[in-house]
């Protein structure tokens, strides 16, 4: 049967999928992609995309439903409505069951291994995982907790969010996950004629708030009746100050850290401080390390790396961003042993490594007769990476697990299940064993998770103070 848009079908619901779907396989069609959906759940589904080799659908009716089925906090999560949020109809546990599911299924079909997977709560969602779930949508588990929040502007000025897969922007009024101080700002409330987007971030620990507008040619007019701190106005990639200081004072792992508006910070309050604790614990730094952090944006797990390895170690950031290397050199002022390279990280990396010895079986490479190599990274023990969704570029795998470079373990930040899973399976032909994968529910009702996987090479005696050695 050829499926047509539009055509509502009866199917249940199977696994579940990356992307906030569930697959539905009938006898006598194509595979359907289904959201708003549970695995178990008999359903008429809505076809809302056909291709060669699937279809994709939405939901309509529950004709049988799953026990882990709730009544979502947001009236605009349902089919047609807003795609922000993927889960809001499965209790906080469920959500993180499905999670684990799909981070295990690309972890075996991406590098061929096989483990069970938890997801934890951060700090501030854990109250409905206590005794049975909560089913309560004013519970406020899961809600309130996004702290960077990006209204789209329709052609009548109406702030909103878009629908699944779709330009069409839903106005929401409020947005429950959105941060409560975002929510004060009351940007959905006013009409921005004229503008593509106005972005909103709040920084907890501060309060600091800040409002981006895009492409901000009222942003000046606008600003006085915006009641955030700093109001700035984007031009092309770059966003420059129409009142404030244009950046945010966020708190993480003991301290304060300065952060440009247009530069990344995790969007869940705890996340930062939860993902600094789970890479020191996952690297065990030690006394006198030197330790690499590609992608390093302002400089959090450098700060923190650099404080456990002390004066007698080094810190070396990497990242290309400018705002960010800004503010990753001023967050790590302090610490004299730590810097940070400007530049693509695997430009950086292609520099080389200076003296660096090798791992076990390996063969050192000399550099070509003549050739001069300028401004090589010191050599490692130790690295962290936090790569955009894309993942590691391949040049940069390559030289992770080129034996020769002496890394000997790494952890790997990501919020992409596929992309990690592909470069764990590159980095495990390279000799790599994934040693743990911690996973953090970061990104409460949405099929977003955030991910540490932590890799030691083959062949590795660690020496302190040093990159790992030859055995």
């Amino acid at each position: 049967m050829a499926y047509q848009i539009g055509q509502v079908v009866e199917v249940t619901a199977g696994d579940v999928a990356h992307g906030g779907w569930c697959v539905a396989r009938p006898a006598d069609g194509p595979v359907l992609f289904v959201r708003h959906t549970l695995p178990g759940e008999r359903i008429l589904a809505r076809v809302t995309e056909v291709t060669t080799r699937l279809a994709r659908a939405e939901a309509v009716e529950i004709l049988a439903a799953s026990p882990d089925r709730v009544v979502p906090p947001c009236p605009h999560a349902r089919p047609g409505g807003c795609g922000g949020c993927d889960w809001q109809h499965a209790a906080l546990p469920a959500q993180r069951v499905l999670k684990a599911a799909v981070i295990r299924q690309q972890l075996r079909r991406m590098a061929g291994i096989d483990r069970e997977i938890t997801v934890e709560a951060l700090p501030g969602d854990q109250e409905a995982d206590q005794g049975q779930p909560a089913r309560d949508p004013g519970s406020g588990a899961g809600l309130g907790w996004r702290t960077r929040v990006q209204f789209a502007v329709r052609e009548d000025g109406v702030a909103g969010l878009r629908s699944h897969r779709s330009h069409q922007v839903i106005d929401v009024g409020e947005c429950l996950i959105a941060h409560p101080a975002i929510t004060d700002l009351g940007l959905t409330g006013r009409r921005w004629p004229g503008e593509a987007s106005v972005e909103a971030l709040v920084a907890p620990g501060s309060g600091d708030r800040a409002v981006i507008v895009s492409p901000g040619r009222t942003a000046a007019a606008a600003s006085e009746r915006i009641t955030a701190g700093t109001v700035l106005r984007r031009v092309g990639h770059r966003v420059a100050p129409v009142r404030g200081r244009g950046y945010l004072g966020q708190h993480a792992a003991g301290r304060d850290w300065r952060v440009s508006a247009g530069v990344f910070w995790q969007v869940h309050p705890a996340a930062a401080d939860v993902l600094a604790g789970a890479v020191v614990a996952g690297l065990e730094p030690r006394p006198g390390d030197a330790v690499l952090d590609l992608y390093c944006g302002v400089g959090l797990f450098a700060g923190v790396l650099a404080a456990a390895v002390g004066p007698g170690g080094t810190v070396i950031g990497v990242e290309a961003d400018d705002a960010a290397v800004r503010d990753a050199r001023h967050n790590l002022r302090e610490y004299p042993w730590a810097r940070v390279h400007k530049g693509d990280v695997a430009a950086v990396l292609a520099r080389g490594f200076d003296s660096a010895p090798t791992r076990a079986g390996s063969t050192p490479q000399e550099p070509p007769s003549g050739a001069v190599r300028r401004g090589g990274l010191p050599p490692a023990r130790l690295a962290v990476a936090d790569p955009p969704r894309s993942g590691l570029a391949r040049e940069v795998i390559d030289c992770l697990g080129a034996a020769e470079n002496g890394l000997s373990r790494l952890a790997y930040v990501s919020c992409d299940p596929a992309t990690l899973a592909r470069d764990i399976g590159l980095l495990a032909g390279r000799g790599w064993t994934l040693d743990s994968l911690r996973a953090f529910d970061a990104f409460p009702m949405t099929h977003h998770v955030e991910c540490l996987a932590t890799l030691s090479a083959a062949g590795v005696t660690d020496r302190p103070g040093g990159p790992g050695s030859r055995r």
